[in-house]
């Protein structure tokens, strides 16, 4: 947005300063002109009262004399003819004879050059001022003046030049403070913008500080700082009840536990402890969903800050400490890990998120399938894949696997509280990455975890 706010100032200043400096160059181009034809008319006519007067042939050759010094001191060509068109004297360079014949053909109608072409850098480099030599009808001749443009032409250069300096310097002080403007303007902009990026990716500490730019922008400000104060405490509160409420109510579960096993010696029907059995499932379950519901509020609140963590050693120690739960459930898990794979990320993102991924795995993949984990860097980030070739699930069904509490239709009753990958997506956002799933190639899940790479300076 700056950018395309100052493309379009400085076109308009640009437009403004051209458009200035360009008539005004053109009326210095027809003032310089202006004089160069007055001063040279008025020599034409006193050559023009020269020749009048010219009877005698010492007249004739006073008028030649003056003509030569004339050509002589300033370059240029001065011709005197007759009604005829004939030369009666001449010096100086010589002018094409169409320039000429044109400018004797004006004269001898006794009519006096009134007009120059505009003298530009580039040209003309001479001109031809015409006098005539009488008045109205008493025309006898005509005085023509072949006149150099070099001194005119670089003085029009010169002055043109100090116009394109001085519009490039107005125009150069007008962008300066055009940037200035727009910086102050979009200031508070980027301000909020970098907060609500900020509040997007989970920080909720996340404000708008700067306290410059318009009012209206000002008082958009204080007014987002309020609203995200809100709702960073009405998402606190929400945090702390959940955190609360799962905390106080695992020592009433516990007792409850309690004392159904302590009840259990004294069923003697098959039905009652039957019944007993899935009660006692019922109270670790509500345990299971208690610890997760905990787990999550604890990972949501986002209070650790991020560390070092060496993904290579963290994927191979956890397929490790996996690697018996997946025998005994006739799974065959493998690990392709690059080596020297670091990260910055909350506090065991990598094993937690795997952990959570493996059991997800051993639980819903049926025997005799194959789970792949894989680790390594792609695209400038880290990639942590973990991927199965078992029957996957419908396409529809895959939003279902990253909602809380979600499970496929045909696994409601398998153990767990449902939250193991939400947990593992929060993780995974907190540390600034992210986490997806897809169906494989021809059939299973493909779970990815990206993260971003630590910095050089960062790894040890």
């Amino acid at each position: 947005m700056r950018r395309r706010l100052l493309a379009v100032l400085t076109a308009l200043m640009g437009a403004a300063a051209l458009l200035l400096s360009l008539p005004l160059a053109d009326a210095y181009a027809r003032e310089r002109t202006e004089h160069l034809l007055l001063q040279r008319r008025a020599e034409a006519v006193r050559f023009a009262d020269l020749a009048e007067r010219a009877r005698t042939a010492a007249d004739r050759a006073e008028l030649s004399a003056e003509i030569r010094r004339y050509a002589q001191l300033y370059g240029a060509g001065v011709t005197i003819t007759d009604t005829a068109g004939s030369t009666l004297a001449r010096s100086g360079p010589r002018t094409p004879a169409g320039a000429l014949a044109e400018a004797s053909s004006r004269a001898l109608t006794g009519r006096s050059t009134d007009r120059l072409p505009t003298l530009r850098p580039w040209g003309p480099h001479s001109v031809v001022v015409a006098e005539p030599v009488g008045r109205d009808e008493r025309v006898s001749g005509a005085v023509l003046l072949t006149v150099p443009t070099a001194a005119a032409r670089h003085d029009v250069a010169v002055r043109w030049w100090l116009i394109a300096m001085g519009g490039l310097t107005a125009f150069t002080a007008a962008a300066l403070v055009a940037a200035g403007i727009a910086r102050w303007l979009l200031r508070p902009v980027i301000d909020l913008d970098h907060a609500v990026e900020g509040i997007a990716s989970g920080s909720l500490r996340a404000r708008a500080a700067s306290d410059t730019g318009p009012p209206e922008l000002r008082r958009l400000r204080r007014h987002f700082n309020s609203m995200a104060e809100a709702v960073a405490d009405s998402i606190g509160r929400q945090r702390d009840f959940v955190a609360d409420a799962s905390h106080q109510l695992r020592n009433p579960l516990a007792t409850l536990v309690l004392q159904l096993e302590n009840v259990e010696p004294h069923l003697t029907s098959a039905p009652g402890r039957a019944e007993h059995a899935r009660a006692l499932d019922e109270a670790e379950r509500l345990g299971e969903l208690l610890d997760g519901l905990l787990a999550l509020a604890r990972v949501e609140a986002g209070t650790a800050p991020l560390a070092d963590e060496d993904v290579s050693a963290a994927v191979r120690g956890r397929c490790a400490a996996w690697e018996p739960v997946f025998t005994a459930a006739q799974l065959r898990l493998t690990a392709d890990v690059q080596h020297g794979l670091r990260t910055r990320a909350l506090p065991d993102a990598v094993g937690r998120v795997l952990d959570a991924l493996l059991d997800n795995a051993a639980k819903f993949v049926p025997p005799g399938s194959r789970v792949d984990v894989h680790a390594g860097r792609r695209e400038g980030e880290l990639l942590v894949l973990v991927g199965d070739d078992g029957p996957g699930v419908p396409p529809e069904q895959l939003p279902l696997l990253l909602r809380r509490f979600g499970r496929a239709p045909g696994h409601q009753n398998t153990p767990g509280s449902g939250l193991g990958l939400a947990i593992a997506d929060e993780i995974a956002r907190g540390s600034g990455g992210s986490r997806t799933v897809r169906a494989a190639a021809p059939h299973g899940l493909r779970f990815e975890l990206r993260l971003p790479a630590a910095q050089p300076n960062t790894e040890r």
